[in-house]
């Protein structure tokens, strides 16, 4: 079974944390394993030792007095030194005896087991002591009662030799013993030393050990993540408008599953673009279809009333003529036929434009430039109607890409609706901005606003709230924005003013250096 990218993370990071739990643990239990020596020399080997010194200053003080008591010759003195060696030794040298060997038991007793057998060894020893002097004390009142009786003390006497060899017996048990805990003090303290090197050693190698595994756990989660950062970057690209990604699609993991699900929904996300597009274009066809009907009718409607004045004053100027008439009042009617025709002939264009409406051409066109243009040509026009002019430009204002003429045509229909809507004057403001793929473009008045039933009505062919309007200037704006690729939107209140936004593809960095470069 193929194990998931989620747990292949998991377990190398559980791994890692095993392994530096394990170093721990091996650590805790080594301090807890020296702490152990430790104690058990300074609590138990370096404690009996010291008892040991003890018992040989004890011992040693006694032989002293034993010399002395064969080298006085008075009685009197000689009594006094037994009477108290007698009185003060026997008992302190037990206590230091039964302290000594306590300190055995217990350290036998949490010793670990391979010193158990030494101490129980040390704790025979120490009792065996306790009976050696024991016998030497026995001795010594044996020998005190001599004493007391004739008054002779010969170092030849049997009481005198029994004395001296019990001496002697303790004073080689004695420095056995010392002997011994010197040589296990220094045996405990370089195993300690040893121990505590090699167990450096261990954690350093465990801890080196432990940081490669985590960095190679890194490298690995972070080369399995990877794909990650891709699917990313593809997922932003896409969002931004950009169809030419790459995706991890070979990845053999979830990341590889997602990539290839949202590689597949791209696709026939596209593919539904497609027909969507194709289906638009075929709803625009069957529109225009509609409106060249409507402006057959519209047509229809528009010229009967030019051409029945147009026959009117033709006859009328037919029977001036006939007559031999007024030349003045033939001129008039000459004068209105033409201004029918005109009028005719500017119904007619707008239709024709409308219903034959050409494809644009693009390029690269820069904003600023262009709308500067537009504003300063038809500026004497806009201060003769009263009406004052701003521009507000984004310093970062991009180029952008269309049709030149076609979107003159359109901001034209715009700064005329807005001109005709300022009726006593005001002030009409082109805005341009920058956004993150496109560049907006507004046209604002301050004139009365538009009513909400007619601003949902207003982008309608043949829709005007003119007198004379037709109704297709703002519907061939649309249009135009439309072929584009771009949208027009317009915002109104009553007594507030409207705006009219276009936003259109922002020209990218290439296009604008192809541009530079050809100009």
């Amino acid at each position: 079974m193929k194990l998931s990218l989620a747990t292949r993370i998991f377990l190398g990071y559980a791994i890692v944390t095993l392994t530096f739990g394990a170093v721990s643990i091996y650590s805790v239990l080594e301090l807890r394993q020296i702490g152990s020596e430790i104690r058990l020399v300074s609590d138990g080997y370096l404690a009996l030792a010291k008892a040991t010194a003890q018992l040989d200053s004890f011992h040693k003080s006694r032989q002293r007095d034993t010399e002395r008591l064969f080298a006085e010759k008075a009685k009197d003195a000689r009594q006094a030194i037994l009477r108290l060696a007698q009185g003060y030794f026997p008992q302190r040298v037990q206590e230091r005896l039964a302290h000594v060997t306590e300190i055995a038991r217990r350290a036998a007793k949490s010793a670990p087991k391979s010193e158990r057998r030494f101490l129980n060894n040390l704790v025979a020893r120490f009792e065996e002591l306790s009976r050696l002097y024991a016998d030497y004390e026995e001795a010594g009142q044996a020998l005190f009662r001599q004493l007391s009786e004739d008054g002779v003390l010969d170092r030849g006497s049997d009481g005198a030799r029994a004395l001296l060899t019990q001496e002697r017996k303790l004073e080689r048990e004695i420095q056995v013993l010392a002997l011994m805990l010197d040589q296990r003090v220094g045996e405990r303290v370089r195993l300690a030393e040893q121990r505590e090197q090699k167990s450096a050693w261990i954690i350093i190698a465990l801890s080196i050990f432990a940081i490669a595994l985590g960095l190679a756990a890194t490298l690995v989660a972070g080369r399995l993540l990877k794909p990650i950062q891709t699917l990313t970057d593809a997922v932003r690209r896409l969002g931004a408008g950009d169809q030419n990604v790459a995706m991890p699609l070979d990845a053999q993991n979830e990341i590889g599953v997602l990539a290839r699900a949202l590689d597949n929904m791209v696709r026939a996300r596209d593919e539904r673009d497609r027909e969507l597009a194709e289906k638009q274009e075929a709803l625009v066809r069957a529109e225009r279809l509609a409106a060249i009907g409507r402006i057959s009718a519209q047509i229809t409607h528009e010229i009967r009333n030019p051409l029945t004045s147009i026959g009117l004053n033709t006859e009328l100027l037919q029977e001036e003529l006939q007559e031999g008439g007024d030349l003045e009042e033939a001129r008039k009617l000459i004068h209105s036929i033409a201004r029918e025709v005109d009028r005719l002939a500017e119904i007619s264009e707008q239709y024709l434009s409308f219903a034959r409406f050409p494809q644009p051409c693009f390029a690269v066109i820069d904003t600023a430039a262009f709308l500067d243009e537009l504003i300063d040509f038809h500026a004497p026009e806009l201060a003769k109607a009263g009406v004052r002019i701003e521009r507000q430009f984004a310093p970062d204002c991009a180029h952008i890409v269309g049709d030149e003429g076609q979107l003159r045509q359109a901001l034209l229909n715009l700064m005329r609706n807005s001109r005709e809507a300022l009726v006593h004057g005001g002030t009409l403001r082109i805005e341009a901005r920058a956004l993150v793929t496109q560049v907006e473009i507004s046209v604002c008045d301050d004139g009365p606003g538009i009513e909400p039933e007619a601003l949902k009505r207003m982008f309608d062919p043949f829709f005007s709230t003119k007198e004379r309007g037709t109704g297709l200037g703002l519907s061939l704006t649309q249009q135009i924005i439309a072929e584009h690729g771009g949208e027009l939107k317009c915002q109104s209140e009553i007594g507030q003013g409207t705006r009219f936004t276009i936003r259109i593809r922002r020209a990218d960095e290439t296009e604008t250096a192809g541009e530079q470069m050809s100009g």
